[in-house]
């Protein structure tokens, strides 16, 4: 089923009043139409008032909405060994001089004020971030703060086989890897470069170190790879995987267009004409992904909605970009610097105000897919994916 513009629209504008500060989806229920199409929406469970009550939080990462901030990526760098076509324009970036990104003792002194504050989870990501050659020295220092939990890395894989394992010992406790593709002829297209079979050896080896689950992001796009839906879900019959099917996303440079948008409910659908016995897992409130079962696998499937079904009201989610801005939403274009003052030589109190203010000037939510497509935003390759 190709939906129409007008019929996304109206689906997107359905769902964002659906959603409320207090509101967290938790069953699919399956509609049948008049014309014998299906159709999936969500049901609703108030968000606990307590829910944060074992994870204080300081007034710096609390925005106006309630919303506690305990989540940090931390992209590394601006450069990538591969040129995906929804991530960097076709005729390349301009990249930061090296001197005004951020180094390593300013990314761990900025870090520490987040954890202190109460961030419990950092996700590294990039570009690509094991192409920095102090990825590892980065991964202890993070990895050693006190009141970090969680650890993340999102890569596309092509260099992490041999790295991963000293990567884990430095305190690398979670692990996305980039897939769009199974076939190694359409990698090369999407990606402008070869190395499919370095990214399925990447996938086998984090299995082999014991990452449960080993999560692969795959962002689909009508006419490239939506006819391997199927092909993603079987990987999870066996391997303790967890594939993440993400919404085509818009940012400048990447050609988005409503009709490459296969939406979650037209995804669903595919997978359970093929697939029984889906069962919903019950989602963290702060969750961006809808997470299924599946009888008889090992692994899971995921959905991530931010076009049709935006999950910003149990957001938790703060960016630091290579070049030290400071980013609170993804698809909203507002960023401070945290570099130019530290530089400067502002102390920890003085960086925390600068974070606060900022959080605290978050929106309750972005705007319709249709307004990100046309707002000033950077490409995916310098926000950090």
């Amino acid at each position: 089923m190709r939906p129409c513009i007008s019929s996304i629209a109206k689906w997107h504008s359905r769902l964002r009043n659906f959603s409320s500060a207090n509101c967290r989806v938790t069953s699919l229920i399956l509609h049948e139409t008049s014309n014998g199409s299906k159709k999936y929406t969500t049901s609703c469970e108030k968000y606990p008032a307590d829910a944060h009550k074992d994870n204080p939080v300081s007034n710096m990462l609390s925005d106006s909405f309630g919303r506690q901030h305990t989540y940090l990526r931390i992209s590394l760098s601006e450069r990538c060994n591969l040129r995906c076509q929804y991530c960097m324009p076709a005729e390349g970036v301009e990249l930061t001089p090296t001197p005004q990104l951020l180094t390593p003792n300013e990314i761990v002194r900025l870090a520490n004020l987040f954890v202190s504050s109460g961030v419990s989870k950092i996700r590294l990501t990039g570009g690509e971030p094991t192409i920095r050659k102090d990825i590892e020295e980065i991964c202890l220092q993070l990895s050693s703060l006190s009141g970090l939990k969680t650890l993340a890395m999102t890569t596309n894989g092509i260099t992490l086989a041999n790295k991963l394992p000293r990567l884990k010992e430095c305190g690398l406790s979670l692990l996305n890897i980039s897939l769009d593709t199974l076939v190694p002829a359409k990698f090369e297209f999407m990606s402008r470069r070869k190395g499919h079979d370095r990214v399925m050896k990447a996938i086998d080896a984090a299995i082999e170190l014991g990452y449960n689950p080993v999560k692969v992001n795959c962002v689909v796009m009508r006419g490239f790879n939506d006819d391997e839906i199927c092909d993603f879900v079987e990987l999870t019959r066996e391997k303790p995987i967890n594939i993440r099917f993400i919404e085509f996303m818009p940012f400048d440079g990447n050609v988005w267009k409503v009709k490459k948008l296969v939406p979650y409910s037209e995804m669903m659908d595919i997978v359970v004409k093929q697939f029984t016995g889906l069962e919903r897992i019950k989602d963290d409130p702060t969750e961006t992904a809808k997470n299924f079962r599946i009888d008889g696998h090992r692994g899971t499937v995921s959905f991530i909605t931010s076009m049709t079904e935006h999950f910003c009201a149990g957001c938790n989610r703060l960016r630091l970009l290579a070049d030290g801005n400071f980013k609170v939403c993804l698809f909203g274009p507002s960023e401070v610097s945290l570099r130019d003052p530290l530089r400067s030589g502002a102390d920890d109190n003085e960086l925390r105000e600068i974070i606060g203010a900022a959080v605290k000037r978050k929106k309750a939510s972005h705007a319709g897919m249709f307004d990100i497509a046309k707002t000033p935003n950077r490409p995916m390759i310098h926000i950090g994916g």
